[in-house]
């Protein structure tokens, strides 16, 4: 069972063979999982989009296909996260933790979420986790889907540009970067981090501050 875990992880994370393998289709696939299912919060987003930027530099893809398709995906997967949340509603909350959901995910990005209102569904987009989760925390918290909706889009969209953009001026700027792809994955992969980590040192020294307030000596009355 390990070795079969081991062997699914090394296949996911093997960017450049997975779109050498799929191509456009299953970028949009990925995507999609990513963002409309919990088993999709550890698919290798950001790094897939910036290899597929890069790739298509180098004419083994499309990249008006690539920006046609890939944001209606993105957009789509959402929805469905979002209508998962909304008829889960509490539900959701009560689901106990499994392989593939945690609830610590699904409270971390309702605190995100609570913190940065509507803004929230487009900067979940740039942090790995919070995209696959935020969207069903709108639901559940009945956010108006159309509003969520246009917030959504603008931040699918803008998601995907600036990832496929982004690895297609690389790959134009650098020739035969493609060559040499897995240092890129590794700098997006450590850049993608950076959110997340920054979440939980703010996080970390709340709970600091808070446990030297709760230990200070209260004054006698």
């Amino acid at each position: 069972m390990f070795e079969l875990i081991r062997h699914l992880l090394v296949t996911i994370y093997n960017v450049r063979g997975l779109i050498e393998w799929g191509g456009t289709a299953l970028v949009c696939g990925i995507v999609f999982v990513e963002t409309g299912l919990f088993a999709g919060f550890f698919l290798p987003g950001d790094s897939l989009l910036v290899t597929a930027g890069i790739f298509a530099a180098a004419g083994q893809l499309r990249l008006a296909w690539l920006v046609a398709l890939v944001p209606f995906c993105a957009v789509a997967g959402d929805q469905l996260g979002y209508f998962v949340g909304w008829k889960a509603g509490e539900a959701l909350y009560r689901r106990p933790d499994s392989r593939f959901f945690k609830q610590r995910h699904l409270r971390d990005a309702h605190a995100f979420y609570e913190k940065r209102g509507a803004l929230a569904i487009v900067l979940a987009r740039f942090i790995p986790i919070a995209r696959t989760f935020c969207p069903a925390v709108a639901g559940a918290a009945r956010m108006p889907y159309r509003r969520f909706l246009g917030y959504d889009f603008c931040g699918g969209v803008l998601w995907v540009l600036v990832m496929v953009l982004g690895g297609f001026f690389l790959g134009t700027a650098v020739p035969n970067i493609e060559h040499e792809i897995h240092w890129v994955i590794a700098a997006v992969v450590v850049l993608s981090l950076v959110p997340p980590a920054l979440h939980l040192l703010r996080q970390r020294r709340a709970r600091v501050r808070q446990a030297a307030v709760l230990s200070r000596p209260q004054p006698e009355e």
